[in-house]
C-alpha cells in the first residue's frame, strides 16, 4: 500500500473513532416508578423552607412541601387533626380521576366492592368542602395514602362525611390553593404543587417507603 492510500486510509477513520468514543449527551431514562426512598424534611422554624427529595436518576429532584397547622407529632405518635406525624411510612393507597391501587385488605375493610371504590372513592372525597368556604377540591389531583412504619394504631377508616364516603388518613395530596404550599394550613396532610403531586402519582407504588424528618421539636 502506498504512503499516500495509507494517508488516506487514517483520515478516512479517524471521524469514526471519534464518533465512537465521545460520550452521549442524551438525558439518560429517569427512574419512572416509585417513590421508594422520598424524603420529607420539615422545617420548624421556617416552615417554607421545607422541602421533600426524592433520588432520581439524573439527580434528585427537590420540591416545597406544606404541613399541618398546628406543627409536628413525633415518631409512633397518634394522628391528629392538624399535627403531621414524623417518622417512616409506606404507601398504602393511591387515589385520582385516573389511578386507583389500594391494599387488599383495605378495600375488604371499606365494604364497598373494588369497581365502586375506583369509579366513585376520589370523586366523593374530591366534592368534599372541609372547611366549609364553598371551594370543593381541596386534595388537588391526587392523594397518596401513607401508614406508619412499624404498623401503629391510628383513627384512619373508610367513613361518611357530610354526607360522602371517603377515605379517611394521613397523606401526601394535592390542593385548591397553590399559596398553601410551604406553610402549616393543612389538617396534617403533607401537600404539594399540581407539577409535583402529577409526578408522584406517576411515579408512586404501593408499599414504597418514604421518610419524613425534621430537626425542630415535636409533640408526643
Amino acid at each position: 500500500m502506498s504512503v499516500l492510500r495509507t494517508i488516506a486510509l487514517v483520515l478516512t477513520l479517524m471521524p469514526l473513532v471519534s464518533c465512537a468514543s465521545r460520550p452521549s449527551t442524551e438525558r439518560s431514562e429517569p427512574v419512572s416508578r416509585g417513590i421508594d426512598g422520598l424524603t420529607i424534611e420539615l422545617d420548624a422554624d421556617d416552615p417554607s423552607k421545607s422541602e421533600a427529595v426524592l433520588p432520581d436518576a439524573n439527580g434528585n429532584l427537590r420540591f416545597p412541601v406544606g404541613y399541618g397547622r398546628r406543627g409536628l407529632a413525633c415518631d409512633g405518635s397518634w394522628f391528629q387533626d392538624g399535627w403531621t406525624p414524623l417518622g417512616r411510612f409506606r404507601v398504602n393507597g393511591i387515589l385520582s380521576d385516573e389511578r386507583f391501587e389500594m391494599d387488599p385488605e383495605l378495600i375488604a375493610s371499606s365494604g364497598r366492592t373494588e369497581q365502586e371504590l375506583r369509579s366513585t372513592l376520589f370523586r366523593n372525597m374530591s366534592s368534599i368542602d372541609f372547611k366549609g368556604d364553598g371551594l370543593v377540591g381541596e386534595y388537588g389531583i391526587g392523594y397518596i395514602s401513607l401508614e406508619p412504619v412499624p404498623a401503629t394504631p391510628q383513627p384512619f377508616s373508610f367513613n361518611t362525611y357530610n354526607g360522602r364516603f371517603r377515605w379517611y388518613s394521613f397523606a401526601i395530596h394535592g390542593s385548591n390553593d397553590e399559596s398553601r404550599i410551604g406553610k402549616t394550613l393543612t389538617g396534617g396532610c403533607i401537600n404539594v404543587d399540581r407539577n409535583t403531586l402529577e409526578t408522584l402519582l406517576e411515579r408512586a407504588q404501593l408499599g414504597d417507603e418514604i421518610l419524613i424528618q425534621s430537626d425542630g421539636p415535636c409533640e408526643d
